[in-house]
């Protein structure tokens, strides 16, 4: 019996990728098939892309688990080697700094951020999928994160003080704030985090980094673009760094506006999606115009 549904099959992977797959018992073979789903989820094309990695910038520190590249004098991006080259940001404010998300298995995260940067530390989640709440979210003692993300599963294993993030909270890092806003769709409590003062963003895998598996709605998706989009005009935001950026996938404006249109055009019957041939995690149908792919599921359109 294989594990059908997207929340077997992501548990799996997690605990493949702590190295924890002899431990899962609670869910009938995990332990044959845990490393089975995490090469196959690996090997997706639709999900991994395949895409070549073209980060520009300084390499500020490099382990077997993660590569940091410098993109302004306080902020850097790592790139994980586990799942779709998953990225984390390291912001840098005058009083302390942020890590937006952990990868998936980095060891000693905390040590390889303090040779980055001498502040202290603040842990924020953009959602709580294994990919972005790995072993490494372990190496921090509190985490912010969404209030419906903190009940997952997939962070159910950290062991610090849990913070709830609010819509509209300003997180000031010193002579530097990030904005929180709440943009569900991949996930019920997918964050975006936006530096107005920067002019750029950091979304997690709410607009899919070119390839949007969505576990919520169209409507819910929609709302979301239309609240980024109104935020980016408001800011001045040019653009968002994605969840698995390869160097060329930013969420610019003209992107998320492509994805709003697409959903539009589903929800209203214009488009329709697509048989997906691997059915991953319960995501039926897949759409794809101007470069946008959005995986979706039965129930999203409504």
């Amino acid at each position: 019996m294989l594990p059908r549904t997207f929340s077997d099959q992501l548990w799996l992977v997690m605990n493949a990728c702590r190295g924890n797959v002899a431990g899962c018992r609670t869910w009938p073979h995990r332990n044959r098939w845990g490393l089975f789903y995490l090469w196959l989820l690996l090997s997706a094309p639709a999900w991994a892309q395949g895409l070549e990695l073209r980060i520009e910038g300084k390499e500020v520190a490099r382990t077997e688990d993660v590569v940091f590249h410098q993109i302004d004098e306080h902020t850097w991006v790592g790139t994980g080697r586990v799942m779709a080259n998953e990225s984390l940001y390291l912001v840098e404010g005058s009083r302390r700094a942020a890590l937006i998300d952990a990868g998936t298995k980095i060891n000693d995260l905390d040590k390889v951020v303090a040779s980055i940067t001498s502040k202290p530390v603040l842990l924020l989640v953009t959602h709580a999928h294994p990919d972005h709440t790995g072993s490494a979210i372990n190496d921090f003692p509190e985490m912010w994160i969404h209030p419906a993300e903190a009940q997952s599963q997939f962070v159910s294993h950290y062991k610090g003080t849990i913070r709830y993030l609010e819509d509209g909270q300003e997180i000031d890092l010193g002579d530097r704030t990030l904005l929180v806003v709440f943009t569900p769709g991949h996930t019920p409590g997918s964050t975006t985090f936006v530096d107005p003062s920067a002019g750029y963003g950091f979304s997690g895998d709410s607009f899919g980094s070119g390839n949007l598996l969505l576990f919520g709605d169209f409507s819910t998706l929609i709302a979301s673009c239309e609240k980024m989009l109104r935020l980016m005009e408001r800011h001045g935001i040019r653009f968002l760094y994605p969840g698995h950026f390869n160097g060329k996938n930013l969420e610019t404006k003209e992107r998320i506006q492509d994805i709003l249109a697409l959903s539009r055009d589903v929800l209203s019957g214009k488009v329709k999606g697509e048989m997906n041939p691997t059915a991953r995690f319960g995501l039926s149908w897949v759409v794809s115009r101007k470069g946008v792919r959005i995986h979706y599921h039965d129930g999203a359109v409504r």
